[in-house]
């Protein structure tokens, strides 16, 4: 059949859960998607990976379309057709009990060119997680992954429950929640030991992990118990016993914890790492949005003019510098000045174009700014600073005798969040285990998102984190309970405080 050109379809397996699993392959196809057609319970987070203008398409739900597959082939033929990079996002891999093969036969039909990406299926990666792997030298050399749908258990079925009961050391069952007592039945029935240990993944890779562990003999009636549910795999065979002893994920000090990060969405990323790695489940929740002032480079005053240039944060280093670059102008331009560096990621940021700061003050206050710094008086400070920022530095610096231009450079405004209703439901509720703030601006935004309720209403159910003394100041002044203040201003510190308060509850 006559091949159509330009467009293209990529068969992507996103993995089976956790966001980092994917492929470099396949965050490479989402970074040149023009359409993204996604399944239901994939991590959303991996859409970031989009640009802007990719068009986002949620996969028919299977649960109430019964030519939901059909639709979905029409709509691969029907984008890739009009020219476009199509990118099919799959959970797990496409070719295991993922239809991927079905889908690439449509497009094989329709002359449309297409490229598999595998991914991480569920039964190695959530069984990884969860402690168990499916083959060790002293437990399984085979392991078999089968589907648990009800068309398996059928008298037609073309899956050979007899042989497959005893054939492997491991079975890897997908799909087999609903008609886990039929598999465990047909098991037992046709030659596997009672005895033999099983558990169930629930949400394997991700901070919802769920493991339920028993034997053939029992392990209905603890999931029963348990009250667990789909989506979840069923390891049957010997490595369940290693889980006790190689389980690493599910015991991370912030597993399952439930996080709300309330900073700016371009400054969240290595906060939600650093939590993310520790186990927690990170909710994004912003309330602020660092914006640039639209100010012409050329009215920005260059460091030659200066004895002291005072960077209270990250984003005055690489804003300032922006402006001196649109000058033509380099690092070099501040060899004359002594330069402040206010916190460790600004020095870091400082660093980074090759500028070792000459002051760093043990806090990151403004009043222990101005009163640690080295002799002031009669010199000229330039303080490029956020819009908002409190006056504490410039007044007590001007006390000192110092000459201050305080240059606001950017603002800190509130944005408006699409799940606020989501977020104040959980809130109330009690579904979310701690509130981040890292500065005053996102405690008075976040508060104000939600003006029919008290700070200390709203926050009733929940702890209450933040990055340093200014900010639980601010926190305090407007009702709320704070229960963890990071020891210096940085999310490193903010993380392992929370992780502290943790390990303390649990004593």
């Amino acid at each position: 059949m006559k091949t159509i050109h330009n467009g293209i379809v990529y068969i992507v397996g996103a993995g089976p859960g956790d966001k980092k699993l994917i492929t470099l392959r396949g965050v490479e196809c989402l970074q040149q998607a023009d359409v993204v057609i996604y399944d239901l319970l994939l991590n959303d987070g991996l859409l970031e990976h989009c640009p802007a203008h990719t068009e986002k398409i949620r996969a028919p739900d299977p649960r109430i379309r019964t030519n939901r597959q059909t639709e979905l082939n029409q709509l691969l033929v029907q984008h890739a057709i009009a020219g476009k990079i199509v990118v099919r996002l799959k959970g797990g891999d496409p070719y295991i009990f993922g239809r991927g093969g079905e889908e690439a036969m449509a497009l094989v039909e329709a002359g449309i060119p297409f490229e598999v990406v595998p991914g991480v299926t569920s039964a190695i990666a959530a069984s990884a997680y969860a402690g168990i792997p499916v083959t060790h030298r002293d437990y399984a050399s085979s392991v078999a992954f089968v589907t648990g749908h009800s068309a398996a258990l059928h008298p037609d079925s073309n899956i050979n429950w007899e042989q497959l009961a005893t054939a492997v050391d491991t079975l890897v069952v997908y799909m087999g929640v609903a008609h886990l007592p039929q598999i465990v039945e047909r098991l037992i029935l046709h030659g596997r030991d009672q005895h033999t240990p099983v558990s169930l993944v629930r949400f394997g890779t991700t901070p919802q992990q769920f493991v339920a562990q028993g034997t053939l003999a029992d392990i209905v009636e603890k999931v029963e118990a348990a009250q667990l549910k789909s989506p979840a795999i069923i390891v049957v065979g010997e490595v369940n016993r290693l889980r006790e002893q190689l389980r690493w994920f599910d015991t991370k000090p912030l597993f399952g914890k439930r996080i709300l990060v309330t900073r700016a969405r371009s400054q969240t990323s290595e906060f939600a790492d650093f939590l993310e790695a520790n186990g927690a489940e990170v909710i994004q929740f912003p309330t602020i949005e660092i914006r640039p002032l639209e100010i012409d480079s050329a009215d920005i005053p260059t460091p030659e003019k200066y004895d002291w240039i005072i960077f209270t944060s990250v984003n005055a280093v690489e804003i300032y510098y922006a402006h001196l670059r649109e000058k033509g102008k380099d690092t070099r331009v501040f060899g004359g000045c002594s330069i402040c560096a206010v916190g460790p990621k600004t020095v870091e940021a400082l660093n980074s174009i090759g500028i070792y700061p000459d002051f760093v003050p043990s806090h990151a206050s403004g009043r222990v700014v101005a009163t640690e710094i080295e002799v002031v008086q009669g010199k000229k400070i330039l303080l490029p600073r956020a819009k908002i920022a409190t006056t504490d530095l410039p007044d007590i610096l001007r006390e000192r005798a110092a000459h201050v231009d305080d240059v606001p450079l950017y603002d800190t405004v509130k944005v408006a969040s699409e799940n606020r209703d989501t977020i104040k439901k959980d809130l109330l509720e009690g579904r979310i285990d701690f509130v981040t703030f890292t500065s005053s601006s996102t405690v008075t935004n976040f508060l104000e998102m939600f003006p029919s309720h008290t700070a200390k209403d709203l926050l009733a159910n929940v702890r209450v984190a933040v990055i340093g003394p200014t900010t639980a100041a601010t926190a305090t002044e407007h009702g709320a309970r704070v229960d963890v203040v990071a020891k210096e201003a940085t999310i490193e510190s903010l993380t392992e405080a929370i992780i502290a308060e943790y390990s303390n509850l649990s004593e």
